[in-house]
């Protein structure tokens, strides 16, 4: 072992075998503070003398046992020449103490038993296919390429082996490397600008990666690597604006991937993880758990590299990423949350996460300039598949889109007091997503388009107080809320809470949807944009209630073609929506309030609302209306819709005839107050009686017609025909009846003579008789189907 001693320890006691300890009388050595006197110098080569093959002066190429303890331990030392361990096979662990290192050690392809760095200053680190038994530190080291003498350490490397110029250029080169144990990173800084402060392409670690408040001056990389237990970066600072902070392309973490806030010290000496560039881990598999919460993730917009090689044609990608994790495997949760703040996209596409996906309290955003046509998502996690919850509670998006498109959530998705901004394009888009429970974003504050088409949910998606403005506005669609084709298990909910309304601005297409239960807009406030102008799309919707009460009249068209409910609740604020409702084919089985039989203000109310917001005449939303009063037992009100049905169309009828309107007009009068259409047969059968009257009174008191016509013969006061009817009696009520019934023939109609007026009167008779009991008949034919 290499024994320096230049002095006592300062605690008095005696140094440890093989301990360089510092020259006497002379403070401990601070690395940092640059190059020491000579005093404190050790060679490089004095170190490795004992490890020496003797007679050659070259350094063992095979394991040598320790022979007494196996701790190689320098402090407070500068060390000149070249530490040279390469392929070295040594049972000793190699510690360094508040040292200062001319050249970077070189460890390359050598098998110890351990490496340590504490207080150190280094030009670099060169350990690739290096092998430690235990752990390997570098402990609050400053290891930094000295970019000022580059030129003298390349001639040294290059001596050392021509093969090394192709190599890329770092600070730490731990390519391929095996550690027996934890790499320790605790509180070191590593400062490579202009290349790779890390490079650790597959280094394999049986234990854990800690690093915490680590510093990086350019790219951490660590594609490939394999760790036993957790890799953790709480309160690092990695800084690479021009490319990636941080490539962990492929690794495997056999515990969580920290990547939080150091509660190390004092409340105000915490420290945040922090990125400046792209966080990279596409690939990445991890045992446990993904903790990023109150970390900093910027993508510099200074940096060029990233952007200018991703940009695209292509929609789906996101040429400023602050994460990129496509295909991240994920066995617990993944921790986006609690203060973290993101300038850049969150990119997750295909991502697996056994857990539950936490972005509650984060704040992600995306620079507007940097939005051409598609570059403008925030939160990109097309394709993934989540098994527990996503929770954004809180989550603020001051700018970029959030897209979940063909996500799968096998818990809820919780959004509640959350802020959604990227006005006039689609801030929220969840098209074709599957979430097994609910879809809460409540109380929450959107401005632009937030599109929900095709999603399937197995609870309800409740929006209640949500205030949705500045729609996005394209060739295709101007909606606020997009719901086309959803479907839930339970609700829809749209609707005022006890602070605040929910609003669409630019209204709500709902069209094709389905909810298993209920519909419900109270006190909703819609409007339309200028586009389209509706309000209300729900055509071909199904529910089992509809409740349609909004706070105030829509500002547009409401549509509700060809929806179908079983209960309907609505209130006048519908009903005056500002573009009308379209109510062809819906069909509804019962009102949620009842119409009372005796209620007949209530009936014309209603006919009045359907006339006046329809605006022209159809006779489907009267049907509809009739059908329901009749399946409730309420048949007068049935049929009084029915009837002002009739008026309504004769009144439109009217209307399209230029020549003969006022005939139509005085047509439909007449039907309207004789017998009410066809709906009213008793007041038919009193307009009979009262012809039965009047006819009995025009033939009974009126001349005799045979006056001067010697041809006849009389029978009473009248004439017959024939002769040989010339023993009847003459009956001016049996004669009426008889005219005024079309069918049954009481044997008087053909046996009288009539001449001049009696004739018109009676062909009139004759006409009001076919026509009236047609109508009883009419009437008494949809009694008895009722019945049946």
């Amino acid at each position: 072992m290499p024994n320096f001693r230049r002095g006592a320890p300062r605690d008095g006691s005696e140094p440890e075998e093989g301990q360089a300890t510092p020259p006497e009388g002379k403070p401990p050595l601070d690395p940092m503070a640059g190059v020491p006197d000579k005093r404190y110098e050790i060679k490089a080569s004095d170190l490795l003398k004992p490890f020496l093959e003797p007679g050659t002066g070259g350094l063992l190429r095979w394991r040598k046992p320790a022979t007494n303890a196996p701790i190689v331990y320098v402090e407070d030392a500068y060390i000149t020449g070249q530490l040279d361990l390469r392929a070295a096979e040594l049972e000793y662990l190699f510690r360094f103490e508040r040292c200062r290192f001319e050249f970077p050690p070189d460890v390359r392809e050598a098998n110890l038993l351990g490496l340590a760095f504490r207080k150190c200053w280094l030009p670099g680190l060169k350990a690739r296919n290096f092998r430690s038994r235990n752990d390997v530190r570098l402990i609050r080291c400053v290891v930094e390429v000295d970019t000022g003498n580059r030129e003298k350490a390349e001639t040294t490397v290059r001596r050392a082996d021509d093969r090394d110029r192709g190599m890329p250029d770092a600070a730490v080169n731990l390519t391929d490397a095996t550690i027996e144990g934890s790499m320790v990173l605790t509180r070191t800084e590593v400062r490579h600008p202009r290349g790779k402060a890390i490079l650790a392409d597959r280094l394999h670690i049986t234990g854990a990666l800690l690093a915490y408040r680590l510093e990086a001056d350019g790219e951490v990389r660590l594609p490939g690597l394999r760790t036993g237990g957790n890799v953790n970066f709480s309160g690092a600072r990695l800084h690479n604006p021009d490319g990636f902070a941080f490539n962990g392309n492929g690794l495997h973490i056999g515990g969580s991937l920290l990547c939080e806030v150091d509660t190390y010290g004092p409340r105000s000496e915490r420290r945040e993880f922090s990125a400046n560039g792209v966080v990279f881990m596409p690939s990445a598999r991890v045992d446990s758990d993904i903790v990023l919460r109150g970390a900093k993730l910027e993508t510099s917009p200074d940096g060029r590299i990233v952007v200018e090689s991703w940009r695209s044609a292509d929609p789906y990608l996101d040429p400023r990423p602050a994460l990129v994790a496509d295909r991240l495997r994920v066995d617990g949760d993944v921790e986006l949350s609690d203060g973290l703040e993101a300038i850049g996209t969150l990119r997750m596409l295909n991502t697996r996460i056994g857990g539950s996906l936490r972005l509650a309290g984060a704040t992600v955003s995306v620079r507007r300039r940097d939005a051409e046509p598609y570059y403008d998502r925030a939160l990109h996690l097309d394709g993934s598949e989540i098994s527990g919850d996503i929770e954004a509670t809180g989550l603020t998006v001051p700018s970029g889109q959030v897209r979940l498109a063909d996500v799968t959530v096998g818990g809820n998705l919780l959004a509640w007091n959350s802020t959604f901004l990227h006005a006039e394009r689609d801030v929220f888009s969840a098209r074709r997503t599957k979430i097994a429970g609910n879809l809460h974003l409540t109380d929450a504050t959107v401005q632009g388009t937030l599109r929900l088409q095709g999603v399937d949910v197995g609870g309800s998606i409740d929006l209640f107080g949500t205030r949705l403005t500045k729609p996005a506005i394209t060739e295709r669609s101007s909606f606020s809320l997009d719901l086309r084709t959803a479907k839930v298990g339970r609700d829809f909910v749209l609707t005022a809470n006890s602070e605040r309304e929910f609003r669409a601005e630019g209204g709500v297409n709902m069209d094709g949807a389905v909810a298993g239960r209920r519909i419900d807009f109270a006190g909703a406030v819609l409007g339309s944009s200028e586009r389209d102008g509706i309000a209300l799309d729900a055509g071909d919707v199904a529910a089992d209630e509809f409740q349609l009460t909004p706070a105030e009249a829509p500002r547009g068209r409401v549509s509700l073609r060809r929806a179908h409910c079983g209960t309907l609740s609505d209130n006048r604020e519908l009903w005056a929506a500002t573009g009308g409702l379209e109510l062809e084919d819906f069909r509804y089985d019962v009102m949620k309030t009842p119409i009372d039989v005796k209620d007949d203000a209530s009936v014309d109310e209603r006919i009045e609302l359907l006339r006046k917001a329809m605006g022209r005449y159809r006779p489907g939303p009267y049907d509809q209306l009739a059908t329901m009063l009749r399946a409730s037992g309420n048949e007068e009100h049935a049929d009084t819709v029915l009837l002002r049905k009739q008026q309504f169309r004769y009144d439109a009828l009217a209307r399209g005839f230029t020549v003969f309107g006022p005939g139509v007009k005085v047509w439909s009068w007449l039907q309207r107050w004789m017998f009410g259409y066809g709906y009213r047969p008793v007041r038919a059968l009193g307009w009979l009686l009262t012809l039965l009257v009047a006819g009995s009174m025009w033939f009974g008191f009126g001349d005799d017609p045979c006056v001067g016509n010697p041809d006849l013969q009389h029978s009473g006061p009248r004439c017959v025909v024939n002769r040989d009817d010339s023993g009847m009696e003459w009956n001016p009520v049996l004669y009426t009846a008889d005219l005024l019934v079309p069918i049954v023939d009481f044997g008087n109609k053909a046996r009288w003579y009539m001449a001049d007026a009696d004739k018109w009167v009676a062909a009139g008779f004759t006409a009001m008789g076919w026509v009236l009991a047609t109508t009883v008949a009419a009437g008494v034919t949809r009694t008895l189907r009722r019945n049946t």
